[in-house]
């Protein structure tokens, strides 16, 4: 693409822009465009601050990290490389040890995965597959693992970045500093790059 489909909106006297930019600045370390794209019809931006801050609530035993590398392996199965990018760069924000960020391909045979987090991994991978590939092993496995409400944690973030993944590819969102940062100390070895995010 030449340039994205829509330019992000940066009104900086729009005080209410100033605090979602606030707010990601603690997640990602900067506002991503995205949601400054979205934010051209204000409440878009809003409902997905709040579905964003819904999935990503701690009200179980799935943790940050490991919600973020769900959301790296459902961007990665649909190919986003703003996303991969994003989801990425938030994992090690959130803890996420960095043998994993490392071997997270792996995760199915890498001994610094556990069983659980294999499981969801899977469900993540399998769930964002079209068509959707969950079956009856695969949510066995996820069971053994996950209560109803954590399960519904892990689909939430990959429900999430399915919306993530359509808006930020179709959008030809351009990708941050940060996160080409991220992108390229952590993807690059795999064949990772901006693609259409870079302009």
């Amino acid at each position: 693409m030449k340039r994205p489909l829509v330019l992000p909106a940066s009104e900086k006297d729009d005080e209410a822009l100033q605090k979602l930019i606030e707010f990601y600045n603690e997640t990602l370390g900067f506002c991503p465009n995205s949601v400054k794209t979205m934010y051209h019809r204000p409440q878009i931006a809003y409902a997905f601050i709040e579905l964003n801050k819904a999935v990503m609530k701690n009200d179980g035993n799935v943790s940050s990290a490991l919600k973020r590398m769900v959301g790296y392996i459902s961007s990665n199965a649909a190919g986003c490389r703003y996303c991969q990018a994003h989801t990425i760069r938030a994992a090690e924000r959130y803890g996420a040890e960095n043998e994993k960020l490392e071997n997270i391909w792996a995760f199915k045979t890498h001994p610094a995965f556990s069983e659980a987090e294999r499981a969801a991994l899977e469900f993540a991978l399998v769930s964002s597959t079209i068509p959707n590939a969950v079956d009856d092993a695969i949510s066995d496995k996820l069971r053994l693992y996950w209560d109803d409400g954590e399960i519904v944690e892990i689909l939430g973030v990959v429900a999430l970045f399915g919306f993530l993944n359509r808006w930020n590819d179709a959008m030809g969102t351009e990708m941050e500093k940060g996160a080409i940062e991220s992108g390229e100390k952590l993807l690059k070895k795999r064949g990772w790059t901006t693609g259409k995010h870079k302009y």
